[in-house]
């Protein structure tokens, strides 16, 4: 008897050992959990501009594949250009989650939190959660509107961008504020430095805001030359992409493109 017990006992730790490495199996690799809700209208109009200094995102390249992060995941705007794979968790929620189906996103917006809700009832951004709040057309690839609120697991995935990166130059004299769009593979900023056609030395540029980058150098007219390095090591010199003459405002686009 007692050996058939010992037997027994043995069968049921395989059982549940078994159930344990088949539930282990559906979580794939490096997937992390997180919620996500939407805004910005079904046309994603209400989207435009943002914490990352994007602007008009249409006009970008960006469309209606982007999302406002919490500041758990936003990181001071460091984040700003990243992109994400995000599929509604059914294991949690089979009500509101649409089976079999991803969306990938770009971070182009913060989410802030919202002190005067609890966490879990309305302050979704308050750290420190993970959240993203997603452009609505984007939220509803993987989640039935009336849900409003998903469950959803993430990993972040390389941006693939058609075309170079691209520079836009606002600001005035002793105050160049660079912002970078269409960043490939990791998409967000790491250092950034600049290099005047007058000078051959390389000069540190700070982070400002969002995705752009500055520079307190006297660099009016000159042509520029940027040296871009990316969160996954990546760096990239692009040299002379903005031309002699350039005025504050403008944008130039690049023949380079991050891997």
């Amino acid at each position: 008897m007692a050996r058939a017990r010992m037997m027994l006992a043995a069968a049921v730790c395989l059982l549940i050992m078994a159930s344990t490495f088949a539930a282990d199996a559906l979580e794939p690799s490096g997937w992390m959990r997180a919620h996500a809700t939407f805004y910005g209208g079904a046309d994603a109009s209400g989207t435009m501009g943002g914490a990352c200094g994007y602007g008009n995102l249409y006009a970008q390249g960006y469309g209606t594949r982007t999302a406002a992060l919490s500041t758990q995941l936003f990181d001071g705007g460091l984040a700003c250009g990243q992109c994400y794979k995000l599929v509604c968790d059914r294991k949690t929620d089979r009500t509101w989650c649409k089976p079999g189906v991803s969306v990938t996103i770009t971070a182009t917006n913060f989410c802030p939190p919202n002190w005067d809700l609890p966490s879990d009832n309305g302050g979704w951004c308050n750290p420190p959660r993970p959240h993203f709040d997603m452009a609505q057309p984007a939220w509803e690839k993987i989640g039935i509107y009336r849900g409003g609120i998903i469950p959803v697991i993430y990993q972040r995935v390389p941006c693939v961008k058609k075309g170079g990166v691209r520079f836009t130059i606002n600001g005035h004299d002793y105050f160049q504020l660079v912002l970078l769009t269409n960043v490939g593979a990791a998409g967000s900023i790491k250092a950034m430095d600049v290099k005047g056609s007058k000078s051959t030395d390389w000069m540190a540029m700070a982070h400002n805001w969002g995705a752009q980058w500055h520079s307190l150098a006297y660099l009016t007219g000159q042509g520029l030359s940027f040296r871009v390095t990316i969160t996954d090591g990546q760096t990239l010199v692009f040299p002379n992409v903005v031309r002699p003459g350039w005025r504050f405002g403008q944008t130039f686009a690049s023949n380079l493109q991050f891997k």
